[in-house]
């Protein structure tokens, strides 16, 4: 038996955003090491299918924004599993925005989800994981070290998801427990399909050129390094590898970016505004941003 199958048999695990996606994929990915997960989502039905394809595991309906929701449901989770050891906050949304004259909307929606959402998460599943096997991990991106035109909304959540995790590491060192960052890039999911199928992303990433800077990785990759990372209780986990360098170097990193020739940035930029381009995973009562 390998490190991590070992690692992982009998492990208890919340994922919140497992309805698709990375979250469905490692949900059912840890099932089959033996853990034992408990899933948290949106869409109830695509929740139950992958649910299903877990052992008929534990589910629930949760908007992450709301506090007293995601107390609630973790709390029958740690009940149904008996306790918790690993907690992921894996819930977020992105969505294209100028910053001169996006909609504002965007940018409450994605910190509303993905800053307020694991802030609630890991707080109300930290008191369960507060012992010596207790891990939390916190999903970022490689967005939180690279800022990209277009993706002010949705950098600024990840940094404050990094920071939030970074805290709360400290935090909890004296319970034993453990807590992780996950910095991913584009990975083979909706989220990424959706994200960089409108037309003003086309634009950069086609016709400027920032399509030379990244390509999207198999979901393989991420969910291999998710249970690797979980199994050791990493405190990184970068996925492609070639993230980390990204994340460790982020001022380099940055100062490259910032000296890409953009000949068409004005030009994507209008697109972007006029575009109204929906968040990539639909929100309850989401307005023009949805």
């Amino acid at each position: 038996m390998s490190k991590i199958d070992r690692n992982l048999s009998g492990r208890r695990v919340l994922i919140t955003g497992a309805a698709r996606g990375i979250g469905a994929a490692l949900a059912k990915r840890l099932h089959a090491r033996g853990a034992r997960v408990s899933l948290i989502g949106l869409e109830p039905e695509r929740l139950a299918a992958v649910a299903e394809q877990c052992g008929g595991a534990p589910n629930r309906y949760c908007n992450v924004t709301d506090s007293r929701q995601v107390e609630e449901v973790i709390e029958a989770a740690a009940r149904e599993l008996g306790g918790l050891d690993v907690v992921v906050a894996n819930a977020g949304v992105a969505a294209q925005m100028a910053m001169l004259g996006g909609d504002v909307e965007v940018m409450r929606r994605t910190i509303d989800v993905n800053v307020m959402g694991a802030f609630y998460t890991l707080r109300a599943a930290g008191p369960h994981i507060a012992h010596a096997n207790g891990y939390a991990l916190a999903v970022a991106s490689a967005a939180a070290a690279i800022h990209l035109p277009l993706m002010g909304a949705y950098s600024a959540s990840k940094v404050a998801v990094e920071a939030l995790a970074n805290t709360l590491r400290i935090e909890m060192k004296h319970t034993g427990a453990k807590v992780g960052v996950a910095y991913l890039s584009e990975i083979d999911t909706e989220m990424t399909s959706i994200g960089f199928g409108t037309q003003a992303a086309k634009c950069l990433t086609h016709e400027a050129g920032l399509g030379a800077l990244f390509s999207v990785a198999p979901l393989e990759t991420a969910i291999t390094a998710f249970e690797r990372g979980i199994a050791e209780r990493q405190r990184h986990i970068y996925a492609p590898r070639r993230v980390g360098f990204i994340v460790q170097f982020r001022m380099l990193a940055q100062a490259f970016v910032d000296r890409w020739p953009l000949p068409r940035l004005a030009y994507a930029l209008d697109i972007a505004r006029a575009e109204n381009a929906r968040l990539t995973t639909p929100q309850p009562g989401a307005g023009s941003a949805e």
